[in-house]
């Protein structure tokens, strides 16, 4: 009979050759191919020293196909709890070196443990997704397995932060885990997403397409915006991750962590002055009027690829965590489509959903014209945005800079869909369509048509109209955006708004 030191040993044996996964050769593989193993990847996304590992002897119960005889150390995930900067996160990493990383049966029990930990204690959980798909040798248990973790995706969306990390393969059904997720991120050349991959497209469409065109970091961070970030390394990637998770809070009921960041409140801007041009069709970079306004001109971009007419981003105002809309003058005007309505209706959403006040920049000339646009549902898409404001009960503080026409000036935060504070600048001109061609409309055949429309343009290209009716509360010298945006953050802490009671609304998807 075994003495309990030699119980304790053979504990410390199994949990030995637990750590090394597939074995050596696989791991060397994994290196090979550029990728980091698991425990690599969670040990340079936690703190130090803060991991703790659970179900670390869970074994599949397959005996079909041989399965019987496989060994798959920690059924090929990796999951447990530790901490980022200090706060508590759960993780799990599929482990590509033990039969592929693919999903069975335990293997998504063990996944769905720790969604169900995150939920009941209100943490953030980080999914690092490495994997051949699902365990065929399993059939249906594994097919059971994705809908036990997507239900969990889905009831725990809106409480806690959900984060998916593309760190090589992800196909079939279990791409749908990281699209029910709040964040996915990326890393170029190493990762893909596709629902089908390129053998079976070839063979029912004979289209011939790579994995990295079909499913890469880029095509999927820039054509297809499913994904919001894209990294170089697996390093890189776990740094980033790090990184936005320091803009939020834990859960829907608290508030993002405030951080002194030693930025004056009251610090202005001269040079935002000379920032618009005198030509209100020429453009310039509202990235630059984001880093003069935010603490130390720092922001973290979701998104930066696709739909560049709009920028999203996290930043911070006297330390407190902001999501901020802006209109991108510099790409396509700024006009808003279908692409851009999607990429800030869902930004909006998640911001509301963790209480992070949203602050919108607008510079907006209308909705992009075209049968494309119509065609394509542009009515649905930009009505998502119009939904998504209304419904937001954070505080809303809107900046219009230069122009807000027609719907999409109503689009943009406007008083009209609950913006709180609404600011402009003197160059601001809110009318309900250009100007220049409102005036070609009201004096068409007009003898003095030319005189009339210069006095059309001179007052109402201007921001005074709309002050006039109290939809803009406050018109101010860019030089004094920064602490007029603090300021109203600050007045705003205490908001509380409530909505009609009902199940949910129907966002016009």
């Amino acid at each position: 009979m075994a003495t309990v030191q030699e119980k304790i040993d053979d504990l410390a044996e199994k949990l030995e050759k637990v750590k090394f996964g597939g074995g050596e050769k696989k791991i060397e593989k994994q290196h090979a191919s550029g990728k980091l193993t698991a425990r690599e990847r969670i040990n340079l996304l936690l703190d130090p020293g803060s991991f703790v590992e659970i179900d670390q002897f869970v074994h599949h119960r397959c005996s079909n196909f041989g399965m019987e005889k496989v060994e798959a150390p920690c059924e090929g995930v990796v999951t447990g709890y530790g901490a980022v900067d200090g706060r508590l996160v759960y993780v799990y990493a599929q482990d590509f070196t033990v039969v592929g990383g693919s999903l069975g049966e335990m293997h998504a029990a063990k996944i769905v443990k720790v969604q169900d930990m995150a939920l009941k204690m209100g943490a953030p959980i980080i999914g690092l997704n490495d994997s051949g798909g699902a365990r065929i040798q399993e059939g249906i248990d594994a097919l059971a397995g994705f809908g036990n973790i997507f239900l969990r995706n889905t009831m725990a969306s809106g409480v806690i932060p959900q984060i998916s990390v593309i760190m090589g393969p992800c196909a079939g059904g279990a791409v749908y885990s990281p699209a029910i997720t709040d964040f996915i991120f990326m890393v170029k050349n190493t990762s893909q997403m596709f629902i089908t991959g390129p053998q079976v497209i070839k063979s029912v469409t004979a289209e011939e397409v790579t994995s990295e065109a079909l499913g890469g970091a880029m095509t999927h961070n820039s054509v297809s915006g499913v994904a919001h970030f894209a990294a170089e390394t697996d390093e890189e990637c776990m740094q980033q991750v790090r990184y936005l998770l320091s803009f939020l809070p834990s859960n829907n009921l608290e508030e993002a962590p405030v951080v002194d960041t030693g930025d004056n409140p009251n610090r202005t801007d001269p040079g935002l002055a000379s920032l618009m041009p005198d030509n209100p069709n020429q453009p310039y970079n509202i990235k630059d009027v984001i880093a003069s306004i935010v603490d130390r001109g720092e922001y973290y971009e979701v998104l930066p690829h696709y739909a560049q007419n709009i920028v999203t981003c996290f930043a911070r105002f006297d330390g407190q965590t902001a999501g901020i809309i802006a209109s991108q003058p510099a790409i396509m005007a700024g006009c808003l489509d279908i692409n851009a309505s999607d990429k800030a209706a869902r930004f909006i959403r998640f911001c509301d959903s963790f209480n992070i006040p949203l602050v919108t920049l607008v510079d907006v000339p209308g909705f992009l014209p075209g049968t494309d646009q119509e065609y394509g549902g542009i009515i649905r898409h930009g009505a998502k945005m119009l939904y998504a404001y209304s419904e937001a009960t954070v505080p809303k503080v809107t900046l219009i800079t230069r122009k807000a026409y027609g719907g999409a000036y109503i689009a943009m935060c406007s008083k009209h869909l609950g913006g709180d504070q609404v600011f402009a600048w003197p160059s601001a001109e809110i009318a309900v369509m250009g100007p220049a061609g409102a005036a070609n409309i009201i004096f068409r055949g007009d003898a003095d048509a030319e005189e009339k429309t210069a006095q059309y343009v001179e007052e109402f290209a201007t921001p005074y109209k709309a002050a006039e009716r109290g939809y803009v509360d406050q018109i101010i010298e860019p030089s004094e955006t920064r602490p007029r945006i603090i300021t109203a953050l600050n007045m705003l802490q205490t908001k509380r708004e409530t909505r009609p009671a009902k199940k949910h609304g129907n966002i016009p998807l």
